[in-house]
């Protein structure tokens, strides 16, 4: 297939997560740049995209190799790659502009408009969007008062997304609303969601080496696969990656404080304890399941898989125990002190998407590339989960699930269909779901401590 045909069909969405309530500022800022501030940010993308052009052109260290065929993807970064970056950033006709070109650019400020304020009853979902040759986080809002969901702004990357995580830390900044960016790039990047129309992101995490430029390599060496924030310790983010490796990252100094090097293959998933600070969850393509104390990660707990591990997820209700999702379709569950539960044969492809409800009890979730989400009934740990119901969404492949942290019957779906791609789905529409968890009651949550709210 041709790169350009490749470059037209693609209209997917890789990864999406919810955002809770009360995080996002109510009144989103706006950026309306001057003309000399767009002649400095075109000038200093200049200058970036000519040391990524030298990078390129030293020879890579041993392990360095990029693994993205694997993905599928090959084509994405090589033909006239800085050109496209330019193209991708916009910068690619703004750079031939004449100084009378003022014109083109508005310094109206109409952040006053009541779309762009954000209430108190709206969601916010970050949406990692590929279309074509472009690749954005989208925030939606949703809102379920107002049977509402458009997309409020989105923001252009600069590689292609494949995993977010929503975080309110900036170093030596008020607590905030960002989003932490892993994608093909070994670079992970973080945004601001509380800026429309901004064009980079607040800090970045790693940085490749550069001989003539007498830099050190900093942090990963290839694609960053998962991504999972500590809420207790706020400066503290993990990341797995292609490399094999998982880092935590002291988000202070902008420098891992730990590596782990225990896998033998590709790091996809990560979730830290919702209680346990310092214990990390781990999954890799080696078909292991590792349960890490961030303190001496040396020593940890592993289990053995009946495939890659594609999705993990911590009982929030059941402290010592986790399900993984598989490449081969399995869910299975785990007691951190007895070993394996259960396992049961969830989907006829890989599971893509893995949430259980933190206030309803026994509702579990699952997505695969089989084009389904199935809605399951963990009654009891010691037994496997009962189907409640399955749905298809017309979405083609199902590539990620999220649930709402606000409203616990509500999901959003990711998938590969042009015309098709996103969904948000309150499951409680099904009688079968509805008449399943309903008499059930709710778990009602403390509200976390980490959540800012921002007025």
């Amino acid at each position: 297939m041709e790169y350009e045909n490749t470059q037209q069909n693609i209209n997917f969405v890789p990864c999406v997560r919810w955002v809770k309530r009360g995080v996002a500022n109510s009144n989103p800022v706006k950026l309306q740049l001057s003309k000399n501030e767009l002649a400095q940010i075109i000038n200093d993308t200049k200058i970036k995209l000519q040391e990524s052009n030298e990078n390129e052109d030293e020879p890579m260290e041993e392990g360095e190799a990029s693994q993205a065929d694997e993905f599928a993807l090959e084509n994405y970064d090589k033909e006239d790659e800085n050109q496209d970056t330019a193209n991708a950033l916009g910068i690619g006709s703004l750079a031939e502009l004449d100084n009378d070109a003022v014109d083109n650019f508005s310094e109206s400020d109409d952040s006053e408009k009541e779309d762009d304020k954000i209430k108190l009853s709206d969601n916010l979902i970050l949406v990692g969007h590929v279309e074509g040759d472009a690749s954005l986080l989208e925030v939606y809002i949703y809102n379920e008062q107002e049977e509402s969901l458009y997309v409020h702004h989105d923001i252009l990357l600069s590689s292609f997304p494949l995993c977010l995580e929503p975080l309110n830390y900036e170093p030596k900044m008020p607590k905030g609303n960002y989003c932490a960016v892993g994608s093909m790039s070994p670079v992970i990047e973080v945004w601001d969601v509380d800026i429309m129309n901004v064009i980079e992101p607040s800090f970045t995490l790693g940085r490749p080496a550069s001989k003539k430029k007498n830099k050190e390599h900093i942090g990963h060496t290839d694609a960053v696969l998962s991504l999972a924030w500590n809420k207790t310790f706020e400066h503290v983010l993990a990341s797995g990656s292609v490399d094999q490796t998982i880092h935590l990252w002291d988000m202070e100094i902008k420098k891992p404080s730990t590596t782990i090097k225990s896998f033998q293959e590709k790091v996809q998933c990560l979730e830290w304890h919702p209680l346990e600070a310092q214990t990390l969850l781990g999954g890799g393509c080696d078909k292991s399941a590792r349960v890490f104390d961030g303190r001496t990660p040396e020593t940890h707990q592993t289990w053995l898989l009946d495939g890659e591990a594609e999705r993990l997820c911590w009982n929030p209700l059941e402290p010592f125990t986790f399900l993984a999702g598989t490449s081969s379709g399995s869910v299975q569950c785990f007691d951190c002190r007895k070993g394996q539960l259960w396992s049961v044969k969830a989907h006829s492809k890989e599971v893509t998407g893995l949430v259980l409800s933190k206030q309803c009890q026994g509702l579990l979730i699952t997505s695969s590339t089989d084009e389904t989400v199935k809605i399951w009934d963990l009654a009891t740990l010691e037994a496997e989960p009962k189907l409640v119901h399955e749905k298809e969404f017309n979405m083609g492949n199902i590539h990620c699930l999220d649930l709402c942290p606000d409203l616990p019957f509500v999901i959003s779906v990711g998938g590969d269909k042009k015309s098709n791609n996103f969904s948000v789905f309150d499951v409680q529409n099904v009688d079968v779901v509805k008449h399943t968890f309903g008499p059930r009651g709710l778990v009602q949550l403390v509200p976390d401590t980490e959540e800012n709210t921002n007025t």
